[in-house]
């Protein structure tokens, strides 16, 4: 069994890193008394003990993105003293949802929500210093179809970055929210749009982009320079047209791990989520998506890996050149995106200290790779799995079972699902314990071929139709489940697990204070023993949880912060919540030692679905809107119409009780400074079939006491 052991030298390190950086009396961190199986620390690099232990100015803290606290003021022992210190209470306008990770550097927490409406409060008091509104629904039009909100921002040299919904980078002054450049990193109106945070990295600022489930794009990150917005490098993560030649080598061979014509499709490969930074070698890891779209018979139809879809790419930092890349999912037909949090860390595995990169992304397997060379290390499964056997070892690649690709439009239950064993909710790693914390789930779905497979294309209006056919109705889904996991990266086992009630619960912050941090969508802020996973501190946020938790300083007090809200696509029976939108309490909250703040009471709300007695449904008109609804508008308002708090439920609105009123949102836009996009293309006809089928699904869920 691979074994990691605790170096006494992280304990001296991390004490003379706790003394020196401005920390008064706070208990330096110690191995706990009784540590968990095959655990312990990585070595601290001089680098590492640079950083700020009392900030938290990107995603996952430092370069190492472990979303790890060296703190130790909140330990474990003295847990029952956390409070609330304070509130900030979100308007419903400003944001969709509460999965955005803030920062804090300089006594100052920032965030952003919704469409990249940026925030900065005094951490201490919570009071307003400044917000900034890019207004990306004066300019994002068919791009705002995307729905989602913003995942996070960054802070370096005195300057906030962040993407916006239409594609664009901003640069502000950290003290004033001034814009200080803006740069269009896409094209309007090509498909492309940004929910993901970027990077920063010697004096440059990285950032990718998504749309492959919507549109044609081809994927691509772009680096700026932080200080001037102008463009350094770009390296595009799949071939384009032969015809018109290729970027670099790394296009040319890529390209030879292709079929057909697949640049008319786009290929894929957005980078809409993590990335890595590592000053050590110089490099930077992109964790790259799915095809566009997803189903590979259409993709690649001869077969192939499909380069570099689903694949960890090493670049040059300086150049953006190609180093390597290790590929999770060759010829990836699932959507099992690579996407994931990127963690790096130094690891001893069989007596030998390697250097690593850790990534435990949608299809249910845990990966430790040598970030020098990128060859595998080791992969074991984490959640239920039943589209390969294993990783091989020695060729790095899935062994995987017959007929998991859905063969001649053969449908197929697999696990996990296009939601992934694990989707974008931070894991944290601690040094200390030696354990990853991930927030895992089971959660099945089926595969199989889209009707129209011989004749597909990509719609014109991003609505989501990637290939795979719905489900037939004599295969059943089971329930899915979460749970919280420890998992041992050097053993490559869990540790210890926290059954939890929901598939999707929010991202982990641990902390040298031996603690484990997460928001669960229950609405439930959670505090466990990061060596023993015994929880021993919870708090009601009153609304769902989804974004991670971050730890960070001020005048030598440690705080606890979180974004809180809901944006669930779908209410399901037995689920958390409802959430509903318009009844959600989005809020910031932030705890430390001592802290007597309360949230105010619930407000109780009775919501029904409205009828409208004398409306007279015509059933084929019903029937044609349910369709429309389908591919327009259920990844917000929910399928069969049961809104899960990403919108409003459309049941209990009275816009669509007047037809007049559903045109003005849908095809005047009425409602787009509000977050609700604009379907100019739709017919009054349309419309109409939309509303007969709200009214129809309206009225019989009354009749089912719903």
């Amino acid at each position: 069994m691979n074994k990691i052991k605790y170096s006494l030298a992280f304990s001296v390190a991390l004490a003379a890193l706790l003394a020196v950086g401005g920390c008064g009396d706070r208990p330096v961190a110690t191995p706990a008394e009784e540590p968990a199986p095959a655990a312990g620390p990585a070595p601290v690099t001089a680098e590492a003990l640079q950083e700020d232990p009392g900030s938290w100015p990107r995603y996952g803290r430092t370069w190492r993105e472990d979303h790890f606290s060296p703190l130790a003021q909140i330990t474990a022992d003295n847990i029952d003293r956390l409070g609330l210190v304070w509130s900030f209470d979100l308007p419903t306008i400003s944001t969709s949802s509460g999965v955005s990770a803030p920062v804090a550097v300089d006594g100052v927490l920032y965030f952003a929500v919704g469409h990249s409406h940026i925030h900065a409060l005094d951490a201490k008091t919570g009071k307003l210093l400044w917000q900034y509104d890019p207004k990306v629904y004066d300019v994002a039009g068919r791009e705002m179809r995307a729905g989602w909100g913003i995942r996070g921002i960054v802070h370096d040299d005195g300057r906030i970055f962040a993407g916006t919904l239409d594609g664009r980078l901003i640069a502000l002054d950290a003290t004033s929210g001034d814009l200080l450049w803006s740069v269009r990193t896409t094209e309007l109106g090509d498909g492309r749009y940004i929910t993901g945070m970027p990077y920063v990295m010697n004096g440059k600022v990285l950032i990718g982009h998504g749309g492959a489930d919507f549109s044609p794009v081809r994927g691509y990150v772009t680096a700026y320079d932080a200080a001037t917005g102008e463009q350094a490098w770009r390296f595009y993560t799949v071939p384009g047209n032969p015809a018109d030649g290729f970027e670099n080598d790394a296009m040319a061979m890529a390209a030879k791990t292709w079929s057909g014509e697949w640049w008319k499709l786009g290929g894929g490969g957005t980078v809409w989520h993590a990335m890595a930074y590592d000053p050590e070698f110089n490099r930077v890891y992109l964790g790259v998506g799915n095809g566009s779209p997803w189903n590979q018979k259409i993709l690649s139809p001869g077969g192939g890996d499909t380069l570099f879809l689903a694949s960890i790419v090493a670049l040059d930092a300086d150049t953006g050149e190609y180093a390597w890349h290790y590929q999770t999912n060759p010829g990836d037909t699932w959507d099992f995106t690579a996407t994931m949090d990127i963690q790096l860390a130094d690891l001893e595995i069989d007596g030998e200290l390697r250097k690593v990169l850790m990534q435990a992304p949608k299809n249910g397997f845990f990966y430790v790779i040598d970030r020098e060379t990128g060859k595998l290390i080791s992969a074991e499964k984490f959640a239920k799995v039943t589209w390969a056997e294993r990783i091989d070892l020695e060729t790095g690649r899935p062994v995987e079972v017959p007929g998991a690709r859905y063969p001649d439009g053969t449908a197929v239950l697999t696990f996990p699902a296009v939601w992934g064993a694990h989707g974008v909710e931070a894991m944290s790693y601690n040094p200390i314990t030696g354990l990853v914390y991930l927030p895992a789930r089971d959660r099945g779905m089926v595969y199989n071929d889209a009707p129209n497979l011989d004749q597909w294309r990509h719609n014109d209006n991003m609505f989501i139709d990637n290939g795979v056919g719905p489900r037939p109705d004599d295969i059943e889904v089971p329930p899915g489940k979460g749970w919280l996991s420890a998992w041992d990266p050097a053993a490559q086992r869990e540790v210890w697990r926290v059954e939890q009630d929901n598939t999707h619960n929010g991202g982990t912050l641990t902390t040298a204070g031996n603690l484990v941090v997460q928001g669960q969508a229950t609405g439930e802020l959670s505090v466990y023993r990061a060596d023993t996973g015994d929880k021993i501190w919870a708090f009601d946020a009153q609304n769902g949880i989804q974004g991670q938790p971050i730890s960070y300083e001020v005048d030598g007090v440690q705080y606890l912060s979180l974004l809180v809200g809901w944006r669930g696509a779908n209410h399901e029976p037995g689920a958390a919540g409802p959430w509903h939108y318009r009844h959600q309490k989005r809020r910031v909250l932030t705890f430390a030692l001592d802290g007597q703040a309360q949230l105010p009471p619930m407000e109780q709300v009775e919501l029904r679905p409205i009828d409208v007695s004398d409306f007279v449904v015509d059933d084929a008109k019903a029937a044609a809107g349910k369709a429309l609804y389908n591919i327009t508008c259920l990844i917000c308002h929910g399928g069969g119409l049961r809104a899960g708090g990403a919108a409003p439920d459309l049941r209990m609105s009275g816009i669509p009780t007047s037809l007049d009123a559903l045109a003005q949102v849908l095809i005047d836009g009425s409602l787009k400074s509000r977050g609700m996009p604009q379907y100019e293309e739709l017919t009054m006809e349309q419309v109409e079939n939309l509303q007969h089928y709200i009214r129809k699904t309206a009225r019989e869920h009354i009749a089912a006491g719903e």
